[in-house]
Formats: structure tokens, sequence, C-alpha cells
């Protein structure tokens, strides 16, 4: 009887640890480890904030960690230096029209090659995937001439305009866009489509009636990698806008003049132009990781 009863342990011990537990030394090294990366990650964000809040002369002189005095003035100044309002206007119309574009092509396109068969399909998958192999300067000059030259021989005025860039952001998100819901639509069931179309739906019926609802995570990341991409561009921002197309990215340059650097407020406007693309990923962050581990494990 004694020898079946099963031991009791005493209040108060310690629980036996678990032969698969990790040893006592990792879970130190990981905490430690895992605290200086968070304050590594954190020091940057801490630096801006505390930098936006002083007067330009503590910012100027030797740094200080704990700020002597604290002033919102330069979050008022920021848009009276430079027309901010403008810039951000700018940097809304082109990244918002860029991702609704780029969204709506990358659908189509790639609902075409998940569901259909055609001649010269893995020649226009292999294609696009091969422009991600490519710096963007090489596009730069290319398109340059390119726009030029449309805009003398048709009147059409793509250099300088927000319709070029919305244009050139296109050749950089678009086929990125299509092969990520390429992924996410071959983890969709293709019995889904033939019900709908058995029900009466057509192929445009089925796709927006059963494909894009399943695919909400997928479009929301690519979304995501769209508006970010023309959000925070500079390269070809720099030279394919004027003076009233300039966006965000580039209107932050006008806080540095030849006499002086407002450096406050280039901390204070860099933390306003990043609160669009920080609320949005806050916002739809469980579809943004959905969607970018879709289609990896079938």
């Amino acid at each position: 009887m004694s020898s079946a009863r099963m031991a009791v342990r005493p209040r108060g011990a310690a629980k036996p640890r678990s032969p698969m537990a990790a040893p006592r030394s990792f879970l130190w090294s990981r905490r430690i480890f895992l605290t200086l990366l968070t304050g590594f990650v954190l020091l940057p964000v801490f630096v801006m904030v505390s930098s936006s809040l002083k007067p330009l002369e503590d910012v100027s002189g030797k740094f200080r960690w704990v700020p002597s005095g604290l002033t919102i003035r330069p979050y008022i100044d920021i848009w009276k230096t430079v027309p901010l309002a403008d810039y951000f206007v700018n940097s809304l119309i082109v990244a918002g029209a860029a991702t609704v574009c780029s969204v709506v092509i990358a659908v189509f396109a790639a609902y075409a090659v998940s569901r259909y068969q055609f001649r010269g399909k893995r020649v226009f998958t292999v294609t696009v995937l091969s422009t991600q192999m490519f710096p963007g300067i090489l596009f730069l000059l290319p398109l340059f001439l390119m726009y030029v030259n449309i805009g003398n021989a048709t009147g059409i005025a793509l250099f300088g305009s927000r319709g070029g860039l919305i244009l050139t952001y296109l050749t950089f998100s678009l086929p990125f866009s299509i092969w990520m819901l390429i992924g996410y639509f071959d983890s969709v069931p293709k019995d889904l489509d033939e019900a709908a179309l058995v029900d009466g739906c057509g192929p445009i019926g089925a796709l927006f009636r059963v494909v894009v609802p399943a695919a909400i995570p997928g479009i929301v990341a690519v979304a995501v990698y769209a508006f970010m991409t023309a959000w925070g561009e500079v390269l070809f921002a720099s030279v394919m806008t004027n003076e009233s197309t300039r966006t965000l990215a580039i209107g932050l340059q006008g806080y540095s003049t030849q006499n002086d650097v407002y450096w406050n407020q280039i901390m204070a406007a860099s933390l306003v132009v990043s609160v669009p693309v920080v609320a949005g990923f806050l916002l739809l962050q469980r579809y943004l990781v959905a969607g970018l581990t879709a289609g990896a494990v079938k």
C-alpha cells in the first residue's frame, strides 16, 4: 500500500524542473540580452523626443541626457519654418494613390497567375521577381529621361508632378505586391472559387465575393508595404519633384540652412511624420503579421 501511494510534495517546496526545461543560465542570458536590445532600440527614440522638447541652444550645445528646460515651441515652429503642411498633403496623396493602385493591380495580376494557366506564366512570375534584384538607383536616369521625353512629345507633365512620382513608386511596390499575393492566393482553396462559379458568380464575382474576403490579411500587408515604401522614399522624390510637389522626406531638409540647423525642429518634424505610419501599423498589426506569414506553410 505504501509503495503504491504517491509521494506528496511538502508545502512550500520548489516544483521539480522538467528535464526539457531550459537551463537557468539560458533564461537569465535571454533576459539580459532582450533588455539590452530594448534599450538599444529605444535609445534613439528617447534622444529624438528629448531633443524635440529642448530650445535650439540646448540642442546645439553639449548633449545632456536630462533637459534643463522643456518647451513645445519646436512643434509649433515646424509649420512656420517650412511649408510642412503642404509637404504632408503631397505625401498623403502620393503614398495613398500609389498604395491603392498597387493593391488593385496586384490583386488582379496575382489572381490570374494563381488560378489560371496561360502561355508565359512562368516567364512573367520570374520577371516580376527578378525586378527586385536591381537597386533602385539604376532606374533613376532612365525614368528621368522617359518623363522628360514624354512631356516634350505629348505635353503630359510627368516630371515634377505627383502623377509621375506615383508611377515611379509603382515600379518598386507592384512587383513585390504581386509576388506576395500570388503566394497568399495559392493558400486559398480553389474549391471556394468553384463553389462560387456553381452558384452563378463569374470570375470577377468569385474574386471579390470569395477570394478577396479570405485574403484580407495578405492585402493589408501589401497595402502597408506599398504605403511605407512611398512615404519614406528620398532618392526619387528629390529628383522627380519640384517646390510645389515636394514630399515630407525631402521637406525635412528645409530645416537646414546655410547659417544654422534647427535640430530641435528636425526631431519634432520627424516624430510628426512618423505618426501616420506608426498609427497604421498598430491598427493593422494583426492583419499584417497574418499576411506576411501566409503561404509559408502549405
